[in-house]
């Protein structure tokens, strides 16, 4: 996390991206974000309840992998009522609509835990000081690959509900085929914003990277109750994370099914189980869920990305 946390200020105030520390009137002047992907307005229908558990990423950090990991956390054993997946919804994506989302949510009696790709400032009317907010990070590389994988998989179905569903803000996300490949992706990434997404620099054809690792590196420089995890610790030390995690979000672990609870959470049980993990259970991609959990390998960008890119990342 030293090294993560040193290339966060610098990285995006190199891309624009000035400090913007969390303020208590964040709640009535934040943006909101519509696009083919978000709509952040779907949180004014969500109820808080103060034992909510939101994991927080900008994307392909490992936010299925802490679903996981809170879902084995929270029923220790237990029968889940329905797969990860499903219980643990991605509130901002704009399908379903708000009031489809909204009553399903409510009637979950198990402790709650959901999923945002918002940045810290578009989330700020939703925050809740009590819940508990879990961050995931990792080598915006890294997440770059991943995503590049995510989005060359995605089949007709994937490109029919992001641009052809209803409630669509701004333009329809590109086929990745017609784009030039990752080489070409990747300087757009990095220096270009989605056009409805206010103040983002980067992160095109998707949205920020940086933003909402910075706006939530701020927020939990204020709020004890934001967790910072980072991908690269739950592949050293799995056992030790979702023990840490755990205390954060104030469970006992039974240490006699902690063994079981780690087994499920590696790569190889997930991937394995791609099919209930996945989100919507991984209908969305070419290969299903298989697609989605692919390797949860780092410095894939070797070899791909020119010196000159990494360069331009690095500065």
């Amino acid at each position: 996390w030293i090294a993560f946390a040193s290339q966060v200020p610098s990285l995006c105030t190199r891309r624009g991206l000035a400090p913007l520390p969390y303020r208590s009137d964040m709640a009535t002047t934040a943006p909101v974000y519509q696009s083919n992907h978000f709509d952040s307005t779907k949180w004014d229908s969500v109820q808080k309840r103060d034992d909510d558990i939101i994991i927080v990423t900008a994307y392909k950090s490992g936010t299925t992998w802490m679903q996981q990991i809170i879902g084995e956390i929270l029923f220790q054993g237990k029968e889940k009522p329905a797969t990860v997946a499903e219980i643990s919804p991605w509130v901002d994506l704009r399908v379903p609509p708000a009031v489809v989302l909204a009553p399903a949510l409510e009637a979950q009696q198990h402790r709650r835990f959901l999923k945002s790709h918002l940045p810290a400032d578009v989330f700020a009317p939703h925050f809740n000081p009590r819940a508990k907010y879990v961050f995931v990070g990792r080598d915006g590389r890294d997440a770059f690959m991943s995503l590049m994988n995510h989005y060359e998989k995605a089949n007709d179905a994937w490109y029919g509900a992001m641009n052809d569903s209803p409630g669509r803000v701004g333009p329809p996300i590109p086929r990745f085929s017609e784009l030039g490949g990752v080489s070409n992706i990747f300087d757009r990434w990095l220096t270009e914003g989605w056009s409805t997404l206010e103040g983002e620099t980067d992160g095109w054809p998707f949205w920020s990277y940086f933003k909402n690792a910075r706006t939530w590196w701020e927020l939990a420089a204020e709020h004890k109750n934001v967790l910072f995890v980072h991908f690269n610790d739950l592949k050293k030390d799995l056992e030790g994370e979702m023990l840490r995690i755990a205390e954060f979000v104030g469970v006992e672990v039974d240490r006699e099914l902690l063994p079981a609870m780690v087994k499920a959470c590696t790569f190889e049980e997930m991937h394995k189980n791609a099919g209930t993990v996945a989100p919507l259970n991984g209908v969305l991609w070419e290969g299903g869920g298989q697609s989605f959990i692919f390797k949860g390998t780092n410095q894939r960008w070797v070899g791909v990305l020119s010196e000159a890119q990494v360069q331009a990342y690095l500065e």
